[in-house]
C-alpha cells in the first residue's frame, strides 16, 4: 500500500513539473488524497506558493527563473524567492536604492499594492513617510533608511518646481538681496518656515530665465 502511494506521488510529481503550477486541490486529485495530505506532500516536495491569488497556487522550488528582484511569474501568477507578499515587500524595500512608493511597488510586484500597504505601514521592518504628496516606504533599519531617504530627497527635488507661495517668497528675497546665492536664499526661507532646497531655487530660476549669468573676470 505504501509502495503504491509512493509510486502515485512520483507520477504526480512529474505531472506537477509538466503543468508548472497547481492548486492544492489539483495536487490532491493527482495523488488521490485529502487536502491535508496534499499539503503535507507539497511541504515534502519543497513547493512554494504564490504571493498573489491569495497564495493558492504552488510551484516546485527549482522551476522559477527569478529575475534580479527575486520574482517570477507564470500566466499572471507571481512567486518570490523571499516568501509571501509581506516578506517580499520587506525584502524589496531593504534592497531598494531610495525606498518605493505605491506606483513603484506595483511596477515591481505586478500587483496593485493599495489593498495591503496600509496594513504594512505598521510593520516593524517598514518605515512610511510622506514625500511631495505621496507615501514612500523605506526599510526601517536606521542606517539603510537614512541612505534611502537622502537618495529619495535628491531624486524628488531634481527638476521639482516650488509652489506659488514658495515662488513668491523666492522672488521677494531675491529682490531684497540680489547678491545672495541659492544656498543663502534657502537658509533665509527656512526662517519663514519654508523648506525650499537650493536645487529647487535653481530649477525655478532656470525655468523662468532668471538664472544669473556668470561673467568672466577681467584681467
Amino acid at each position: 500500500m505504501q509502495a503504491q502511494a509512493e509510486a502515485l506521488a512520483k507520477k504526480a510529481l512529474k505531472s506537477f513539473r509538466r503543468r508548472v503550477i497547481l492548486t492544492v486541490g489539483e495536487v490532491a486529485e493527482l495523488i488521490d488524497s485529502t487536502i491535508h495530505t496534499a499539503r503535507r506532500r507539497l511541504k515534502h516536495w519543497g513547493a512554494i506558493n504564490s504571493y498573489n491569488h491569495n497564495g493558492r497556487y504552488y510551484t516546485l522550488a527549482d522551476v522559477p527563473e527569478f529575475d534580479p528582484n527575486g520574482l517570477w511569474s507564470y500566466r499572471g501568477v507571481f512567486f518570490s524567492r523571499y516568501g509571501n507578499l509581506k516578506q517580499t515587500v520587506v525584502e524589496l524595500l531593504r534592497r531598494s536604492e531610495a525606498g518605493l512608493d505605491a506606483r513603484e511597488l506595483r511596477s515591481v510586484l505586478g500587483v496593485d499594492p493599495r489593498s495591503f500597504l496600509s496594513a504594512l505601514a505598521k510593520h516593524p521592518q517598514i518605515r512610511r513617510e510622506k514625500s511631495h504628496g505621496r507615501f514612500v516606504y523605506y526599510c526601517a533599519d536606521p542606517a539603510v533608511y537614512e541612505k534611502q531617504r537622502q537618495r529619495r530627497w535628491a531624486s524628488d527635488t531634481k527638476g521639482r518646481q516650488p509652489t506659488p507661495p514658495e515662488a513668491v517668497a523666492i522672488l521677494v528675497e531675491k529682490i531684497k538681496r540680489p547678491e545672495l546665492s541659492n544656498e543663502a536664499l534657502s537658509q533665509r526661507l527656512k526662517k519663514q518656515n519654508l523648506s525650499v532646497p537650493p536645487q529647487m531655487i535653481e530649477n525655478f530660476f532656470l525655468r523662468h530665465g532668471l538664472a544669473v549669468k556668470k561673467t568672466p573676470r577681467s584681467v
